[in-house]
């Protein structure tokens, strides 16, 4: 018996060690095929058996180990053969590289994906903690796509970390032996070490630029050398500085681009092939603080109805295809607008002098020349290069003072005009209505509008003012974008859409049982523009008209360029595109090109060389107008943060944006301020979340807390480092 037990303890164990050996085996092969993904990712072109062992880990494996985690990566369609005997990374499988965008929160997601096939994504991989592995923020990546959630987000796991992120950012120095930098942006976790001397006296806190260095094998800490010191964290200009820093903004113009830029000029321009249109009555309307012009209009009527030019800088004739104006201009993708400020997409002397429609100076121009008849309803349209003079420069305001409030004065001091103006506003009006009519969703989320000193302080925050005078622009802004696409979808050539995407079913119906907790009486549910609308029109200025149009925006996707039609859901049109705007979106100009291309009947070069296609180009586009809206809100955020600091102990109404079991979001409504009311802070009663009717409600008083009510607030604290504004709640207005 003895041996007997003997004889099965020892089966046993063996079957530990080859089951040991066999999990042992499983690993290094799941190891060694992560190591083969990770050389093809960084070779420029196909490689061999032997190339990809050479180019693996000092302890090289066998040939027959190479030989079968290819096999093996072969059948899950992640490696391709190249040829005979080499191999590549499979473009169509499910293996992607990119870069890492991470949340304080630890999970990210993945963006400029690579290889572009992956645009069949509508939205970024995400990355869960777990997933993220040891990836940092801005890391370049390769990762893994496992799956595609309902809503259409990828999820992805990370493969392996291809290069470390070694940019600058910034960061408050910390003086000590050896001083510290701690980024300002909470993505990045880890201090840095600076680790040469620094020639001038930082005081502790100001900001300083620091370079990430690469990392050394068995340092247990980030090092960087420091680059430039920006001063106290206080300045305007200095948080202005920090966002371009974060989101990797080029805000300086490269020597070359400067010198192409100061040698252009008027003299020479060619006339005789362009449409003269300086006897029509262009003008120009834009906000008061407006130094690029790049839009001009003019209405005639007659009895068949009316005329209508817009009449766009020619950026075109002066940004030539590949020269160093259109790659930095490409690089860039778009002006990125800041209180008080700008980063132009263009040097000063395209977007303020050469390409502005200044008025009484002659200007080369790309007109639509758009028929309608007395209902507004396109007949004819025209396309040309041409050359205008405008003949005024209306704002905004002066423009509703003739037409809104008939001020005399401003009147009599524009009598040219009056007519003219009239008839857009007649023009504009039909044309508002047929989009209304047709299911246009109509979203009024009031914007903020940051004032500043001259000595860049915040003067005051108050709602952006709009009246019908941007009403009339947006109109003729509109149908212009429509008629171009139009053209290009009819004909079938190569162009670039700006299209906006049906939103998921599960969205409208997460919204839709949302709105029903409100007591909204919801049209029957469907996924079409016409009832967002409806849905919109319903809370017209009723307490959930915010939140609902809020709650109606998230509920959406984003618009973005494509190079495929896919329609414009939001505003319910069939073809959309982006024209009227080249000196600050780079997509305009390359419309300007595709449409001069086809007036003369010829293949235009779009790109800034010749090997990159429209795909990429759309998706660059549509990144860098991602980025460019992110920092503009960043430094929206950041500036409000400061001008509150004045307000501890005021009290606001606000309206209640978001709830969760341990918070209130609210927004104040006079400022257009977010900020948060800790459920601790809710000192009357013991409260509970519900969280099918998204609201609070109190466990012996059932007082209740619910998305959309109005309450009065005081502000108790400030945050600046986690730019977090904390109130406590005086009394509900309304519930």
């Amino acid at each position: 018996m003895p041996k007997k037990r003997k004889f099965f303890t020892k089966r046993k164990n063996v079957g530990a060690t080859k089951r040991g050996r066999k999990n042992d085996k499983k690993i290094q092969q799941y190891s060694l095929t992560k190591a083969v993904l990770t050389v093809l990712a960084k070779a420029e072109s196909p490689l061999t058996q032997n190339d990809i062992r050479n180019n693996l880990a000092e302890a090289a494996p066998s040939k027959n180990d190479v030989e079968d985690a290819i096999a093996e990566l072969v059948r899950r369609r992640e490696v391709v053969a190249a040829g005979k005997k080499s191999f590549r990374l499979d473009n169509k499988g499910s293996i992607f590289k990119g870069k890492v965008e991470k949340h304080p929160r630890g999970f990210g997601f993945v963006t400029e994906l690579k290889p572009e096939k992956a645009a069949r994504f509508s939205r970024d991989p995400y990355l869960s903690v777990r997933g993220m592995g040891t990836a940092n923020h801005g890391d370049s990546v390769l990762i893994r796509v496992t799956s595609v959630r309902r809503d259409g987000r990828p999820e992805a796991e990370l493969v392996a970390i291809l290069e470390r992120f070694s940019e600058s950012l910034t960061g408050y120095y910390k003086p000590g032996n050896p001083a510290r930098v701690v980024p300002e942006d909470p993505r990045y976790p880890s201090n840095i070490t600076v680790i040469d001397s620094v020639e001038e006296e930082i005081p502790a806190n100001h900001v300083v630029i620091i370079t990430v260095l690469p990392a050394i094998a068995d340092e247990g800490f980030v090092r960087g050398r420091i680059t430039e010191v920006l001063g106290s964290a206080k300045d305007i200009d200095v948080q202005m500085r920090m966002v371009i820093e974060k989101h990797n903004l080029p805000h300086v113009f490269p020597p070359e681009v400067e010198k192409e830029a100061a040698s252009l000029s008027m003299k020479g321009a060619p006339t005789d092939d362009r449409l003269d249109l300086r006897d029509i009555l262009h003008v120009t309307i834009d906000g008061e603080t407006a130094k690029d012009f790049d839009d001009a209009v003019a209405v005639e009527k007659s009895r068949r109805g009316y005329r209508l030019y817009v009449s766009i800088a020619d950026v075109s004739h002066f940004v030539r295809p590949g020269s160093e104006l259109d790659k930095e201009a490409y690089l860039r993708g778009t002006s990125v607008y800041f209180p008080g400020r700008v980063i132009p997409m263009l040097p000063e002397k395209l977007s303020n002098n050469l390409c502005s429609l200044v008025p009484d100076e002659d200007r080369l121009s790309f007109s639509a020349i758009l028929d309608f008849d007395r209902q507004g309803n396109l007949t004819a349209k025209k396309f040309g290069k041409s050359i205008i003079r405008s003949k005024q420069r209306f704002t905004y305001t002066t423009v509703k003072k003739i037409l809104i409030d008939k001020d005399r004065e401003t009147r009599s001091s524009h009598k040219p005009f009056l007519t003219p103006l009239k008839w857009a506003e007649e023009l504009a009006r039909l044309l508002h209505e047929k989009r209304m009519a047709r299911g246009s969703i109509g979203f009024n989320i009031p914007e903020p509008e940051i004032f500043l000193e001259e000595d860049g302080t915040i003067e005051t925050i108050k709602r952006k003012e709009r009246n019908f005078a941007h009403q009339i622009i947006e109109e003729f802004m509109l149908c212009a974008n429509e008629a171009v696409a139009k053209t290009f979808s009819d004909c079938k050539h190569d162009f670039v859409y700006r299209i906006h995407e049906k939103p998921s079913s599960e969205k409208v119906e997460e919204f839709a049982s949302f709105a029903q907790t409100l007591g909204i009486d919801l049209p029957e549910v469907t996924a079409e523009p016409e009832w967002f609308a409806k849905v919109l029109d319903i809370v017209n200025d009723t307490p959930a008209e915010y939140v609902v149009n809020n709650l109606l925006l998230r509920a959406m996707q984003q618009a973005r360029y494509d190079s495929q039609n896919k329609g414009h859901f939001g505003l319910a049109a069939s073809d959309y595109t982006h024209f009227t705007s080249p000196i600050r979106r780079y997509p305009d100009l390359m419309v300007h090109r595709f449409l001069q291309g086809l007036l003369n009947q010829r293949k235009t070069i779009v790109g800034k060389k010749e090997d990159i296609t429209l795909v990429e180009m759309s998706r660059h586009l549509s990144e860098r107008e991602r980025a460019a809206v992110t920092a503009e809100r960043d430094i929206v955020d950041r500036l409000k943060i400061f001008f509150m600091e004045g307000f501890v102990g005021h009290t606001f109404k606000a309206v209640i944006s978001g709830v969760s079991d341990n918070v209130l979001f609210i927004e104040l409504m006079d400022l257009f301020v977010s900020g948060s009311i800790a459920i601790s802070a809710l000192t009357d009663d013991y409260y509970l979340y519900d969280e099918k009717r998204y609201r609070l409600i109190g466990e012996i008083t059932a007082k209740t807390y619910q998305l959309g009510d109005v309450l009065s607030v005081s502000l108790v604290d400030v945050d600046r480092r986690r730019k977090r504004l904390n109130f406590a709640p005086e009394h509900l207005v309304n519930s």
